[in-house]
């Protein structure tokens, strides 16, 4: 898809779909009040008609009998114009594209200040690139088309470009997220860490196993051990900061498959286990992001690569295992795996002395069962560094909520033969304890873990997505990297 500028002055050319807006009071934008007037009044008439609707991301695809004008208007609601955020702009950016791929256009003009302010249009825009964009990867025909032009009037041209970038990005991130097992692996995933370091300039270094061996990373090792494929840890360091500073470490949950172990999931529960590596994809998606943007931090990422597969070999029900940092680990459930393979891959990322850490991860159930499926849970052990993520998350409009760490729930990951244990006691308040576990290999560096369990993977579409990957939180990063780098 090719982004472009107009100036909305100019006389609208002949294109595929003309976008325009409506609020719920019936309130057209600009454009939309330009073709009401010059074409008898018809917009005001549907809308009083109840034929058309302002509410927020309806659409009507309309034809148009003009000739050498638009061969369609899409009309967008808007709902309360008022309200409009950062949020909301990407939203309609999305809606709209995703509206139209239901078949190739060649060219689709977007009256976008009619949508957003400049304020939210490098949203607009990066929602507008994901719209594009569906779960139908290996599909002979597809069921997701992008435009081949999308025009703009009146936008903002370096606004564009880095919404295209984040676009592109979340793109990017969810196509790893919905790549099966069978072609998306730990040493799959590396290969194309590799790749994209080269493309846009940050180092990469992948450890093998037997490098994990000498670096005692025997916990990570051992959730891989049942499965054929090696498992790997991905170090990224993005340097856009000063040179001595010190970096912001992202860290991501890289179970490419689960099966749950010896502690197997029913068949229901595995079909979409592809997704366990989300936290991992969107660490890389985020170091690319900013890369691209040319973010002004120091940023490295680290993810822990695995399948967590059942064999002869694999980790067992009561094994204890010793991890990087000394702590041992007292195993009494293989699914509760992911908690495992960061325990190690935190205290790799503490090797090069980060100011803080975000680790996310499809870490819980039990934050669905709190959250839904539409909230990502935040902990930490720093109030002004959680504070900060937090505002971030408002800000782009990706719902968030902190959930307690007393100090008493650290008494439930207490064992009996190791120091810990990698689950809590009994069925209660599963996200915090496995928050609690992930604590005790941070030391005192500031840290937010991010429970992505929820959003990162949806069961069903929304108007502004397809079913599947999402690129939960990469937005959230981007803005909390940018507002650091800008402080």
């Amino acid at each position: 898809m090719k982004i472009k500028s107009i100036d909305s002055g100019s006389e609208v050319q002949v294109c595929d779909c003309l976008v325009i807006s409506i609020d719920t009071a019936g309130k057209l934008g600009k454009t939309a009040q330009g073709v009401n007037d010059t074409q008898g009044g018809w917009l005001e008439r549907a809308f009083a008609r109840g034929d058309i609707s302002g509410k927020r991301l309806d659409t009507h695809l309309v034809p148009s009998t003009m000739d050498g004008g638009p061969a369609a208007y899409l009309i967008v609601g808007l709902g309360d114009a008022k309200s409009m955020d950062e949020g909301a702009a990407y939203e309609l950016g999305a809606v709209i594209t995703r509206r139209l791929s239901d078949r190739a256009r060649e060219r689709v003009i977007v009256a976008s200040k009619d949508f957003c302010t400049e304020d939210h249009f490098r949203a607009f825009v990066t929602g507008a690139w994901t719209g594009t964009a569906g779960q139908d990867l290996y599909q002979q025909k597809p069921k997701c088309y992008a435009p081949l032009e999308l025009v703009f009037l009146d936008g903002n041209e370096s606004l564009a470009a880095s919404g295209t970038i984040l676009g592109e990005a979340m793109n990017s991130t969810r196509r790893w997220v919905n790549e099966p097992a069978n072609f998306l692996f730990p040493k799959a995933f590396a290969e194309q860490a590799l790749a994209l370091g080269k493309q846009y300039g940050f180092e990469v270094e992948v450890w093998d196993e037997e490098r994990l061996a000498n670096e005692k990373c025997e916990a990570l090792l051992a959730v891989g051990r049942g499965s054929a494929h090696e498992s790997v840890l991905v170090k990224l360091r993005y340097r856009g900061g000063d040179s001595n500073a010190r970096p912001v470490a992202l860290v991501g949950k890289g179970v490419t498959f689960d099966s749950g172990g010896l502690s197997i999931k029913p068949s229901p529960s595995m079909e979409d286990m592809k997704c366990d590596m989300a936290g991992a994809a969107t660490v890389l998606g985020t170091i690319v992001a900013a890369a691209r943007l040319g973010v002004k931090e120091n940023i490295f990422g680290y993810c822990g690569l695995v399948e967590n597969m059942v064999s002869a070999d694999c980790f067992r029900l009561g094994d204890v295992l010793r991890t990087r940092s000394g702590k041992t680990i007292e195993i009494l459930n293989t699914d509760a795996e992911g908690r495992v393979v960061l325990a190690d891959v935190l205290n790799v990322a503490l090797d090069d002395q980060p100011q803080c850490m975000i680790d996310l991860a499809t870490l819980t159930g039990a934050c669905l069962v709190a959250l839904g499926t539409d909230v990502c849970g935040l902990f930490s052990n720093n109030a002004e560094f959680v504070d900060m993520v937090r505002m971030a998350a408002e800000i782009v409009g990706e719902p968030v909520w902190e959930l307690p760490m007393f100090d008493f729930y650290a008494d439930q990951i207490k064992s009996k033969v190791a120091d810990i244990k990698n689950m809590g006691d009994g069925r209660w308040g599963g996200a915090i304890t496995a928050a609690k576990f992930l604590q005790e290999f941070v030391g005192d560096t500031p840290w937010v873990h991010i429970d992505i369990a929820g959003p990162a993977f949806a069961d069903s579409p929304k108007p502004f997505r397809d079913a599947g990957a999402t690129a939960a939180m990469l937005r959230t990063l981007i803005r909390m990297l940018e507002s650091r780098a800008a402080s």
